[in-house]
């Protein structure tokens, strides 16, 4: 089954409808989400990307990035995709949105006006193993020198994405 995503201006005012790969060749601007999950002891969930992803795979991420469908909020776009990939509910608020792009290979882009939700969750996960390889929890410090000592090893988004989550927070 083919994916779309919803092209949108930076005003986040719809512009389009584009099949997702044919979005990530051209580059063009559409809106996504990214879920970040924390334990009771404030370690952060990496999700380990599945090998059979087209772009990225085996990288590691985190917990959720994907895209709302036209008729969704970004908020059930993002509760969908916690279910369909890490097989879990949770409580997830919104805490900010911007716009980035990233360069993640073999002629393919992210060009995102991305909403960044932030939930808890210490149960059991059901992987959808054709999404996810693995999940770990890890402190912000620990991922910051894994970051920093093999960068290869994760997403180009997920480094955009932190460090802009730490600038909202301070962390």
């Amino acid at each position: 089954m083919e994916e779309y995503v919803v092209l949108v201006d930076s005003e986040d005012q719809v512009t389009g409808m584009m099949e997702k790969q044919q979005a990530h060749i051209n580059g063009l601007l559409h809106r996504a989400f990214s879920v970040f999950l924390f334990n009771s002891k404030g370690e952060m969930l990496l999700q380990k990307r599945a090998a059979g992803k087209y772009h990225s795979p085996l990288k590691w991420t985190n917990a959720v990035c994907s895209h709302p469908r036209m008729e969704e909020t970004y908020l059930e776009g993002a509760k969908r995709r916690v279910k369909e990939e890490l097989g879990i509910e949770t409580d997830l608020s919104e805490k900010f949105s911007f716009i980035y792009k990233a360069d993640v290979g073999n002629g393919l882009w992210e060009h995102e006006l991305d909403h960044v939700f932030v939930g808890t969750f210490e149960d059991e996960f059901h992987l959808n193993k054709e999404e996810v390889e693995e999940v770990r929890y890890i402190t912000i410090e620990d991922l910051d020198r894994e970051m920093s000592e093999n960068p290869e090893n994760f997403t180009e988004w997920f480094k955009i994405i932190l460090e802009e989550y730490k600038h909202h927070f301070n962390s």
